[in-house]
């Protein structure tokens, strides 16, 4: 099966590791739209309208059986209009308030999003559903995307940005003991984030996302065929985007390309 992975930027590679690593016999593209990199900062119409044209492309281009959003703002926002507009299974990442929920000793939960994300209703509404008995501290920040993306481009990581990012968690009077990382960026930066607040549990959408996918692709897993290496495409290959090409070769991509939208 063909499945193609997509975010503004390089976090829907730790979803995509989490997938892959559970259902290795399929071959997996990405798409990035870096053209329009942070989402977090987009209007929602502009967001909704480049996922439906991008990935409506892709989808035939390279005759994808499924599709993964993962980013979560996209997620919010765009996944009825994809929906409507593909006749194959769209799964978007929603943050882990339900999981965190059931993991917190102390009854405190961070929970780590960009800005648009915290703010919408639907995360309301998990935490609502699954998060009543507890404290939820909600911190919007787009300092830690901008971050990861140095990262996996091989820049150095500024830690100081990431601690001034999450000063308001460090200096509250209940700390979290668990923290939901709610943007699909922030697993990058685990090793940073675990120097910053040693002993917090971290919680992300990957596992589950990998579970979504295997009872969806049931009976598909084709063991005995051997697929091809993906493809990585972006929507401007400039300086920045060629750096990245190695560490999409070290996730197993073949090439990086600009998507050509005819």
């Amino acid at each position: 099966m063909n499945i193609l992975f997509f975010d503004s930027g390089m976090g829907g590679l730790s979803v995509y590791q989490e997938v892959r690593s559970a259902l290795p016999g399929h071959r997996y593209d990405y798409l990035f739209d870096n053209a329009f990199f942070p989402y977090g900062e987009q209007p929602e119409h502009i967001i909704t309208a480049r996922c439906c044209l991008l990935i409506g492309h892709l989808v035939s281009e390279r005759q994808i059986d499924l599709v993964v959003i993962a980013c979560n703002t996209a997620s919010t926002i765009a996944l009825p209009a994809l929906r409507e507009q593909l006749s194959i299974p769209v799964v978007g990442v929603v943050p882990a308030i339900k999981p965190a929920a059931a993991l917190t000793r102390n009854g405190s939960i961070g929970l780590l999003a960009t800005p648009g994300t915290v703010q919408r209703p639907y995360t309301s509404q998990l935490i609502a559903q699954f998060a009543t008995h507890c404290q939820v501290l909600k911190l919007g920040v787009t300092e830690l995307v901008v971050q990861a993306e140095r990262k996996m481009a091989g820049y150095e990581v500024d830690e100081q940005a990431i601690h001034l990012a999450l000063q308001p968690l460090l200096v509250h009077p209940t700390p979290p003991d668990t923290l939901v990382l709610g943007c699909t960026h922030f697993p990058l930066l685990k090793e940073e984030i675990y120097r910053l607040m040693p002993g917090v549990q971290l919680v992300d959408s990957g596992a589950a996302i990998a579970k979504r996918v295997a009872t969806l692709l049931k009976g598909k897993d084709a063991q005995s065929v051997t697929y091809p290496a993906g493809k990585a495409f972006c929507t401007v290959l400039d300086q920045d985007a060629n750096k990245k090409s190695r560490i999409l070769t070290e996730y197993g991509f073949q090439s990086l390309q600009i998507l050509e939208l005819c």
